[in-house]
């Protein structure tokens, strides 16, 4: 009906859930009479394939059989968990901006290989973040899905992106970047690389996007620079998200990169989506009818007037230990990798 595929995966309802702190299976394995998914006694960054993944390398063959408008098709992809530090009690937030960096290029190694399959076509990296988005282990960790198919927001992108391209000769990214950063009242942070706004057709009262400032179409095409430079503005932004209502914030933070498949994607443009759930300290962004059954969301918030809120949380973020947001504060080091806050 939405020509949009449903993925079942009915061995999911087993996962770990919510297990007593000492029985984490994310953690380091200290106790062999304990072990977890991975077994030494500490770690950076760890990935493994999920235990109960969505798709399958080699899938089971679908449960029923199809008809010509009913279709099915084996739920061929590759799931993997990525583990971001060995501390339980700590969160991306917590990571100092070189780690974040490790764990970009961890990100790019995988989007390549992963990507490099003949049977993926699209390669999406996400973390979800806190019991307000159904978050089962508290670990600090992420996920990648590697889909047989191209994912319908991502889609819709490279649909719209590739249509003002050809109206225009330009890339729609580009030009909502130039834009954002012409009017100035929507952007929280930015550096050398990137800018995060909260932008102008925002769903979620504090959502975010970092936006590379250069055309570039996946983590592939950062160099070393700009991969410190995104460290900085993502430790940027979460630190922020803890400081605007004092406790740590939940949200979904999605990548959006170029398809892996064959083709010219070449109208599309590097970014990443934060969704944060909330949008008052104790209040809950609910998806209903409006927004789940018509596809159409409320925001309950001004833009304009969020990115203000989250700018005066990123200031009260920049403290001893906490990046500093104006580069020019310390001297003449190269501050890429730090994050800027301010209206333009």
């Amino acid at each position: 009906m939405l020509q949009q595929w449903v993925v079942t995966a009915t061995h999911r309802q087993e996962r770990t859930y919510k297990p007593p702190e000492g029985f984490c299976p994310l953690c380091p394995t200290r106790d062999m009479s304990h072990p977890t998914e991975v077994p030494a006694p500490g770690y950076e960054i760890v990935v493994f394939e999920n235990k109960f993944p969505s798709f399958r390398r080699a899938p089971h063959e679908p449960a029923v059989d199809g008809t010509d408008i009913m279709r099915v098709r084996p739920a061929r992809g590759v799931c993997e968990v990525v583990l971001y530090t060995d501390k339980h009690h700590t969160t991306f937030a917590d990571l100092d901006t070189s780690h974040i960096t490790n764990l970009i290029e961890v990100w790019t190694d995988r989007y390549n290989e992963l990507g490099a399959l003949d049977y993926i076509d699209y390669v999406l990296i996400f973390e979800n973040k806190g019991d307000a988005v159904g978050v089962t282990l508290h670990h600090p960790h992420g996920q990648i899905y590697a889909f047989p198919f191209i994912p319908p927001i991502p889609l819709k992108e490279l649909e719209s992106s590739y249509e003002y391209k050809r109206a225009t000769g330009k890339c729609l990214f580009c030009d909502i970047l130039f834009q954002e950063l012409e009017d100035g009242r929507r952007v929280v942070a930015e550096n050398l690389d990137f800018v995060a706004v909260v932008p102008f057709y925002a769903r979620y009262p504090y959502e975010i996007h970092v936006i590379s400032r250069n055309h570039r179409l996946s983590l592939s095409d950062l160099d070393g620079n700009e991969k410190r430079s995104l460290a900085g503005i993502l430790k940027t932004v979460t630190c922020g998200y803890d400081h605007l209502f004092g406790f740590s914030f939940p949200y979904m933070m999605i990548m959006h990169q170029a398809p892996t498949r064959q083709g010219d994607f070449s109208h599309y443009h590097f970014h990443i989506e934060f969704y944060p759930p909330h949008r008052t300290a104790k209040k809950i962004k609910y998806l209903a009818g409006c927004e789940s059954g018509g596809g159409t969301f409320i925001n309950d918030t001004l833009p304009e007037e969020t990115a203000e809120e989250l700018r005066r949380a990123i200031g009260r973020a920049s403290s001893p230990g906490v990046m500093p947001l104006n580069p020019c504060a310390t001297s003449g080091k190269d501050e890429r990798g730090g994050g800027a806050s301010g209206s333009r």
